[in-house]
């Protein structure tokens, strides 16, 4: 085979089946993500716990469920423009290794006050981990793949957060309820040390930045070997006017600020739902009448949607993506507000909240593909990033919206009456960035290259 000079590294990606070295890319952003999942998701289930060992009232449970998204709001917003200006790798292992040692040291907390600070601190780490891990394997993946690649990756997040569950039903009876904070450190740590050793950094943003050759060539070669003689590294991406802007420029520019606009408020809502749910959901079963380990086993039911992400993704990469994950969002409204009307039956509650967490999990997961498509390789820490920090917010305003429809004694219909209109506020969104910005602007064309 003739040796090539230069090489276009995303044709190149395009071009070549996924190999075995992407692979390990995808299964430690898999494991960053199934972790970042259960430590989101872990304090909701030991609340009921928390309840009886510290005599709380479900009101004062309020801040220590939002403490993290508070600082997975932060994480996020901070950490985009840094992976911008950086890279992804070094800001994505510091993440996970803040998250883990906070984990760890909730689970010595010994009053509320601690724990929420902890909690706070273990979610900057979350925030700061999620969108990295996303921008780091989407620019692994070939065009045509992505967002099926990605969204198989995105499946850790509901999976680890329905591991959260699982594992709490069985450890808390057995070892209380620290030792699931415990275990939700101690993974982190020892994946740190893994991602140290083993994780590179994006291709495309080491062309972009012009780092050594040498540097890009070393991953690229574990990719595709025959270019290892290769001289020059270009990367060829549709240039709008805000070219070689920084990251929040590129979001905030006049090509991209109503779909940035759309993209956050989509995913607030689906975050309102989200968080409402996997937050007060085991407290308002187990308030219905369900025993706390049914209500906790039937609620982590709601995480579970993998297999419609993946289906999702695929159906993103052949059709109109904008349209395919609104349609989810639609449905998702629905199930939600089927939740409510099952309460009392134990058969079609278990199903209406599989199907509702399939569907919202689905369109949620769905979500970071869809930003990572839209944003140049500049702007797409920083518009990935934002989009989660952004929707973060959505998870605190849900955890209070839920605590208040409780507080004024709304009965659990009209509460999952109320969050499913978050649903089709989603759908609302997308279907308004589809007719603003028809066409993603990160779209392959014979164009100058950005760097080598």
């Amino acid at each position: 085979m003739e040796e090539t000079k230069v090489v276009d590294v995303q044709a190149l990606i395009n071009a070549r089946p996924f190999s075995r070295y992407q692979w390990l890319v995808f299964a430690m952003c898999f494991v960053i993500v199934l972790m970042d999942g259960f430590d989101t998701a872990a304090i909701g289930f030991i609340a009921p716990s928390l309840v009886g060992e510290w005599h709380l009232s479900r009101a004062a449970l309020a801040p220590v469920l939002s403490a993290a998204l508070f600082g997975l709001a932060c994480g996020a917003l901070l950490s985009g423009p840094l992976a911008d200006r950086w890279g992804r790798r070094g800001v994505l292992i510091a993440a996970v290794f803040i998250f883990g040692v906070a984990c760890l040291a909730s689970g010595q907390a010994s009053d509320l006050t601690s724990l929420t600070a902890l909690r706070f601190v273990t979610g900057v780490g979350l925030g700061a981990a999620m969108p990295n891990a996303v921008t780091l394997m989407s620019e692994f993946c070939p065009n045509g793949r992505r967002a099926t690649i990605v969204n198989l990756m995105f499946c850790g997040f509901p999976l680890g957060a329905a591991l959260g569950g699982f594992l709490a039903a069985w450890m808390i009876p057995h070892f209380g309820w620290r030792s699931v904070l415990h275990f939700g450190g101690a993974v982190p740590l020892l994946l740190a040390v893994v991602l140290v050793l083993a994780l590179p950094e994006s291709i495309q943003y080491m062309v972009s930045k012009q780092k050594p050759v040498e540097r890009i060539r070393k991953v690229l070669t574990r990719i595709a070997p025959h270019v290892a003689a290769a001289e020059t590294f270009v990367m060829r991406e549709t240039a709008g006017p805000e070219a070689g802007s920084g990251g929040a420029r590129i979001v905030l520019s006049r090509t991209h600020v109503f779909g940035s606009l759309m993209l956050w408020l989509c995913y607030f809502m689906g975050l309102v739902i989200f968080y409402g749910l996997i937050n007060w959901m085991p407290v308002l079963l187990k308030d219905a009448g369900l025993s706390p380990q049914r209500a906790a086993l039937i609620s982590a039911l709601f995480p579970l949607g993998g297999a419609g992400t993946v289906l999702c993704g695929m159906l993103m990469d052949r059709f109109n993506p904008n349209g395919v994950v609104a349609g989810a969002y639609a449905l998702g409204a629905v199930s939600v507000y089927a939740i409510g009307q099952a309460v009392g039956n134990l058969g079609w509650l278990v199903c209406a909240v599989f199907v509702a967490g399939a569907l919202v999990n689905t369109a949620q997961a769905s979500m970071p593909a869809l930003a990572a498509a839209f944003y140049p390789t500049s702007g797409r820490g920083t518009g990935v990033a934002w989009m989660l920090g952004v929707g973060r917010f959505g998870g605190i305003a849900g955890s209070f919206l839920v605590a208040e429809l409780s507080r004024q004694q709304m009965s659990l219909p009209g509460i999952f009456t109320v969050v499913a209109m978050a649903g089709a506020a989603s759908c609302v969104a997308l279907l308004l960035k589809q007719v603003a910005s028809p066409r993603a602007t990160t779209e392959v064309a014979d164009t100058q290259p950005l760097a080598h």
